[in-house]
């Protein structure tokens, strides 16, 4: 069980208010899918990904990038139950996708980059550690399958 502060809670809740999920989550998941090629191989059904280009512009993609921003509002309106939360989306990424769980932390510390980039001086430290602390436990909970 993860101990939240009100702190916590309240720059979690101010960074994702922030956030406009359609723009964040493309921009993430594209990253992630360039900067990490091998996590490519996920997406075989999303079309053209040869390149960076054609993965910043790939419609598939960006329309994953905003369910994967939806899938952590729904995290952060479950803070204190993300586990169960997320044991559906565990079992799907473990059983059918089979997706890599060290994948989760990859996109994670995507998200970060992207979030930090759009928020400039306003991602402080503070603000930073409770978001790399929220997706750790996402990243866990995500990851509880495979255990």
């Amino acid at each position: 069980m993860v101990v939240w502060t009100d702190k916590e809670r309240a720059a979690i809740s101010d960074i994702f208010s922030k956030l406009d999920y359609d723009d964040v989550g493309q921009k993430c998941l594209s990253r992630c899918l360039i900067v990490y090629p091998w996590t490519q191989r996920y997406f075989g059904a999303f079309g053209n990904l040869y390149n960076a280009e054609a993965i910043m512009n790939n419609p598939m993609i960006a329309k994953h990038g905003t369910t994967v921003m939806q899938s952590l509002e729904r995290a952060l309106k479950n803070m204190d139950d993300i586990r169960n939360t997320y044991a559906e989306l565990s079992v799907l990424h473990s059983e059918k996708l089979r997706v890599d769980p060290g994948n989760f932390r990859l996109l994670s510390d995507c998200l970060t980059i992207v979030i930090a980039a759009k928020m400039g001086t306003a991602f402080t430290p503070e603000y930073q550690a409770s978001l790399q602390k929220f997706l750790s436990v996402v990243v866990s909970a995500l990851g509880r399958q495979y255990h």
